[in-house]
This record gives C-alpha cells, structure tokens and sequence, in this order.
C-alpha cells in the first residue's frame, strides 16, 4: 500500500503545533491571494514594523486588561522604540485548502512583512532558500537555551527564535497507578506492562489518543540517544547526508505504537478521527483512562486539564533512558530582505530579551527558552520541568534535518492507524529521505 503524501494534512499537523502558543489556525481559500483573508492595520506615519501571524491584535493602541503575554512584550519594544508593530493577522476561514504556513511560504518568499511566527517545516524551507535573517549576532541569542539553538539552526545560522519552548508529556491520573500499586513507566516495556494491569483490571483502552500527537511516542524512542548522547551532530550529518536511515531510528516506535493497538490500548479507530482533546478529554477527567499525553499548557488551562479531580503529574515518554520529554520548537523569523529590516531585528531583540521573555514566562507559566529564565510550574509539571531542566529531552523539530520532523511523522503514524503496515510506514521515510537528497 502507497501513503499519500496529503499536503492539507501535512501542513495542518504543523499548524497544530503553532497551536500550543495561539490555539488551532484557520485557512484561506483555494487560490486566492495570500492578501485576501487577512486583516492589514492601517500604517501610520511613525516608523512600522509589520508583524504577521496568528494572533489577533484588533486595535493595537486600545486599552485592554486581557492583552496576551506575546502583546505585553510588543509593548515593551514599542516604547523603547518608538515604533509602531503593525499586526497583519491570519483570519482565512477554511484550513482544508490554505493553511497558515501555505500563506506565510508566500509573504516570506515575496518579502510582504518584517517578523513572522513560524511553525518548523516553514523554518526549515525558508532558511534553506535564504529568505530568513540570520539571528545569531543579536545579544539575546547568547541567553538561549541549548534547544532551541539546535532547532533553529540551518547551516550554522540561527534563523528563529520562540517566546516559550512547548514541552509534550504523558498526563497521568496518578491515582488510578497507586490504586493498582503501579510505578510510572520509564521504558517502553514498563508502559506496556502497566497498559496490560490497567486492561486486565477492567480498563478497556488506557491510552487515550487522538490524531496528532502520537508521534510523541516515536519521537522519545527513536531519538533519546541521538540527543542525550555524544554524537548529535555527527548523527544528523549522517541522516542528512544519507548515510543512515531515518526509518531504521523510527522502526522501533512505529513497532511500539503497533503493538499498543494490538493488544487494545489504544483505540486507532477512534483515533484516527478524534482532534486533539476531543477523543479522550473527556475520559481522562472523568477517570475512565489513565494515559493521556499533551503540551504543557494544558496542564495550566482549566478548559483542558488545568483542574482535575484527582491527583495528575506530566511525565516524559518512555525511552530507553527513561521518561523522555518531547520538545518541538516554533519561533520568530525576520526576513532576509525584510522593508524595516534594521527596527524589526531591533524589536526582536527586545521582545526575546530576558526582561520581556520572564514577563511572558511569569503571564503564561511557560518553559522560558532563555537559560537564565525558570518556571514556577505546578506540582503536577514538576517531574517534566525536572527533566527539561536537567537538558533531557527529543526535538520533534529540527530545522536542521533535511527531512521535517513533525508534520511527516504525524501523518505517517495517521497510515498506521488507518491499517498501514510498520513496513510500509518505513517505506515512507525512506521516499521522504531519498526526496530530501536530490
């Protein structure tokens, strides 16, 4: 069986990523221009720095008590300043036939804006086109975090940088473990045996999922050794260059996710068709499950999993060295050949500076990406925080692999559950690698 490369889908996985910092994206339509479904402020005579991206900012100059952690720190660099950031704001209405990151290929590419919020795939293609400034010199990158200097590097450029470093981990109703006198999993075979305790018990499906992150999984095991041990360059050179095979890396957590849905711990039906938080939310506050995995902020959103009745703790995925957090990374970008260049670096720098970035830290209790900014998180984050802390984690994004991470291997692990062989899902990876080398 072939897997189709659906570009709708492809795009649409990454945009859920850039959902973690502002929600779920729409999309314009068809072929219409980049233009038609934005809304464009009104430039004034004072010196512009135009912004595009999902967030909406309606009337920059309103006073407004609930205005994001993202606008507080615009607001700082407005006034240090003195410019004004013109927000240009993503408002189409069908993403099934243009996404965000369709429309922002197009407004980098034709140079129509200064900074842009990006999601990885978009990173990646752009700065290998030479459409992205290289950030390095600014003094704030000196602050960043090893991660997000990794994943946001393209041929030694570091082309974005993120306001927060998204962090996914397993939800887990710490009750329902000690109930049937369970450890958390560390590895994979710890997980499947307190999968078969929690079935044997009565718990139909443990694990609940939906159609997006299941990757996750994947992406702990494939990589744990990759970025935890002494070789990460001379790896991904190897990747990049052919010489190893991301399929033989992915293998083990596609046969992983296979034997979870044989032995009914996972629902792929159910899956397969449920969005995010849809298809096992519900379950999980109502204890029903036991597993459920998420971004951080979820764990801080009431609408989420922000206040169960139960004891919860975020942990990482299992690894051959032990619970594994996931870190994808978005980030802001200037353009290469951006209008208002010079201010629109200058604005970067300010709104990642360690000042703006701990007021956007402390509003939204987020993973700062400077190293010099920590979290207070709530006790249920702590185990996952520990770990971050401790520079242990996976990227599920890398702009520098010539193969996109996230998005393909979201649709990917989607084949899996739509019936595609474990064969046949590496088959892809293989087509996907070999592309990447023309």
């Amino acid at each position: 069986m072939k897997i189709d490369r659906i570009h709708s889908g492809w795009r649409m996985a990454a945009v859920c990523l850039a959902g973690v910092m502002i929600v779920f994206l729409a999309a314009c339509k068809g072929n219409e221009s980049p233009d038609k479904n934005l809304v464009i402020y009104e430039e004034m005579e004072d010196r512009v720095v135009n912004l595009f991206s999902p967030m909406e900012k309606t009337m920059p100059d309103a006073e407004n008590v609930a205005r994001t952690a993202s606008d507080l720190t615009i607001i700082m660099a407005e006034e240090k300043l003195g410019v004004k950031v013109a927000y240009r704001t993503y408002t189409a209405e069908d993403y099934q036939d243009r996404t965000y990151d369709d429309v922002t290929l197009d407004r980098v590419r034709n140079d129509m804006d200064d900074i842009y919020l990006l999601n990885p795939d978009t990173i990646m293609t752009l700065s290998e086109e030479g459409k992205l400034a290289d950030l390095s010199g600014l003094d704030c990158a000196r602050n960043l975090r090893d991660v997000v200097k990794t994943a946001n590097t393209v041929n030694g450029k570091l082309v974005a940088i993120p306001q927060e470093v998204v962090a996914y981990g397993l939800f887990v109703n710490k009750e329902m473990f000690d109930q049937y006198g369970l450890q958390l999993p560390e590895t994979p075979e710890d997980f499947l045996e307190c999968c078969r305790v929690f079935k044997e018990n009565g718990i139909e499906t443990p694990v609940g999922a939906n159609r997006w992150w299941l990757e996750t999984f994947v992406f702990a095991q494939a990589y744990a050794d990759l970025y935890n041990g002494e070789n990460t360059e001379a790896e991904i050179a190897a990747l990049n260059s052919g010489e190893s095979k991301y399929s033989d890396y992915m293998r083990p957590g596609f046969e992983f996710l296979q034997q979870l849905i044989d032995c009914g711990y996972i629902d792929a039906e159910k899956a397969y068709v449920s969005e995010a938080f849809e298809g096992e939310g519900e379950d999980f506050l109502a204890q029903k499950i036991p597993i459920v995995m998420a971004y951080w902020g979820a764990a801080n959103t009431e609408t989420f999993y922000g206040k169960p009745d139960f004891e919860m703790l975020v942990i990482g995925f299992p690894s051959s060295r032990g619970q594994m957090p996931v870190v994808p990374m978005t980030g802001f970008a200037v353009g290469a050949n951006a209008e208002h260049k010079e201010d629109a670096m200058h604005t970067l720098e300010i709104i990642t500076s360690d000042e703006a970035l701990q007021v956007y830290t402390e509003t939204n209790r987020v993973i700062s990406p400077s190293k010099n900014i920590e979290v207070e998180c709530i006790p249920a984050l702590k185990p996952l925080n520990d770990k971050i802390q401790e520079n242990v984690y996976v990227l599920g994004s890398n702009a520098g692999m010539k193969v996109e991470q996230w998005g393909n291997t979201c649709l990917i692990v989607r084949e899996l559950l739509n019936g595609a062989t474990v064969d046949e899902c590496m088959a892809e990876f293989d087509r996907l690698q070999e592309e990447s080398l023309k």
